[in-house]
């Protein structure tokens, strides 16, 4: 890493501008996580092919590809990329070509006060070459250079950031819409359930050992079933229209199937070491190329107290007529130093390098924030994990028993030995059970989707330059 737990010294270009070192020191780094057994970090990879969805795997793949948030990160790379080539040119010598032709009618008045006046006519051709050349003494060109290069480097990193969070809002809202589909096929069962249930209790007001009350209650039962549909519904279709969203297309033009919960797989991750995790995230990897920027931004600062020498050089060919420009006579040349030292400028100096050395404090402790918030978002989704896979043990339990106990009320209510309230309560309290199952699996699958985030996805630094290959930023994905 640049900074290190010891700290390192900022940039010292130039070494009349040495000074006392800016030292970085990182919040204290943990041996292991709390909620995790430890070992080595498993890495990643494409994750969402972990699932056992090879729909799932379709949709993550065209977000990397297709998804208009990365895009418009991509296009802000190539921005960055070419303000980083515009401060960079300071380094170098520039060189201008000149080219004029002029033809100048001069009044005969100006050339005699009697009459007669006699204008004149005059051309004048000019060829030539500028050159200029900033002498870089103090070193205040190559920190802003520096400075735009990390900024370039940083909004590769930013885009990365953008990327992970749409791959995992891809994965959440595909198990959120397949939550809702195993949602609403608990519901019609319920109905189903509830109306033999309503049917039975008909037959007994028929023979006269149950009440209009009990049919009442069981018919409200069967309504609130049925009222349970239509949102379940809302839910599916409109997680199908966030994802056609999230690949770039518009939702007319795509369908996505779906499916079960029941029939993917929780994918096995091991956190591994917290030091690694500097590695592993682009967002922390983008504080710190951001800290290295303001640190050039000081240096450049605290150079401009520093006296600037500029060489010009000029060199061409002039003359009346056309065809004596290109003659040995016509020939001119110029070469020019000048020197601007900083004598007095009200402050304004000094001011640019407080508001540096201010940027470059605020850049490390936002550097700082994102190591600590990092170890927050790996043990957060470490406790997910740990307590939705508890949860749903335990909620697997709970409806078993209360299936046992419908079961048994269903049998008893057809021989007349228990009553309706009774079977009225086991009834809810399965339909409940099951419907919450479904809901923890949910949270299980999307505590998942967030330990995968919170390691980064898969993202290494080595990996994020080199997939960026050109301009054509919005073609290559973040993981392999």
């Amino acid at each position: 890493m640049r900074f290190c737990a010891i700290g390192l010294a900022t940039l010292g270009l130039g070494g009349c501008l040495a000074e006392k070192p800016f030292l970085v020191a990182l919040p204290e780094i943990p041996q292991g996580y709390r909620a995790s057994q430890g070992g080595p970090a498993h890495p990643p990879g494409f994750w969402a092919s972990q699932f056992g969805s090879k729909e799932l795997a379709l949709l993550v793949e065209q977000a990397q590809e297709q998804n208009l948030d990365i895009a418009a990160a991509s296009a802000r790379i190539v921005q960055a990329q070419g303000q980083a080539e515009v401060v960079g040119s300071g380094l170098y010598p520039q060189l201008q070509g000149t080219e004029d032709a002029s033809r100048t009618l001069s009044p005969g008045t100006l050339r005699s006060k009697e009459p007669p006046f006699r204008s004149s006519i005059s051309n004048r051709f000019d060829l030539g070459l500028t050159a200029s050349y900033t002498l870089d003494l103090f070193g205040r060109n190559r920190a802003l250079a520096l400075s735009a290069q990390e900024i370039a480097l940083s909004s590769i990193y930013d885009r990365d950031v953008v990327a992970v969070a749409t791959l995992a809002t891809v994965a959440n809202s595909y198990f959120l819409m397949l939550a809702a589909q195993d949602r609403l096929r608990l519901a019609r069962e319920d109905i189903r359930i509830a109306e033999s249930v309503l049917e039975a209790i008909r037959q007994r007001l028929e023979v006269g050992t149950a009440t209009a009350l009990d049919l009442a209650q069981q018919e409200s039962v069967v309504a609130n079933q049925r009222a349970s549909v239509p949102a379940l519904e809302q839910v599916v279709q409109q997680s199908r229209v966030v994802l056609a969203v999230l690949v770039g297309r518009t939702p007319e033009s795509m369908n996505v199937r779906g499916g079960s919960l029941d029939t993917l797989k929780i994918p096995a991750v091991s956190a591994g070491l917290p030091s690694q995790l500097l590695f592993q995230r682009p967002d922390i990897v983008s504080a710190e190329t951001k800290l290295a920027a303001q640190s050039a931004s000081v240096a450049a600062a605290r150079a401009a107290f520093f006296p600037t020498i500029n060489l010009t050089g000029t060199a061409g060919v002039a003359s009346l007529t056309l065809k004596n420009l290109l003659r040995p006579e016509a020939l001119a040349a110029s070469l020019a130093e000048g020197l601007v030292a900083p004598i007095f400028t009200g402050g304004n100096l000094e001011g640019q390098l407080h508001a540096a050395q201010g940027r470059q404090i605020e850049a490390l402790e936002i550097y700082r924030k994102s190591i600590v918030q990092g170890l927050a978002d790996v043990e957060n989704a470490l406790i997910g994990v740990q307590q939705s896979a508890i949860h749903e043990r335990l909620q697997l339990a709970a409806v078993a028993a209360a299936r046992r106990a419908y079961q048994i009320t269903e049998v008893r209510l057809r021989e007349g030995t228990v009553d309706v309230v009774t079977l009225l309560n086991i009834q809810l309290t399965l339909f409940q059970a099951q419907d919450q199952l479904t809901q923890v699996r949910l949270q299980r699958f999307q505590a998942a989707v967030s330990l995968y985030q919170a390691l980064g996805g898969g993202w290494t630094r080595e990996r994020a330059v080199l997939v960026f290959a050109g301009p054509a930023a919005g073609s290559g994905p973040v993981t392999p």
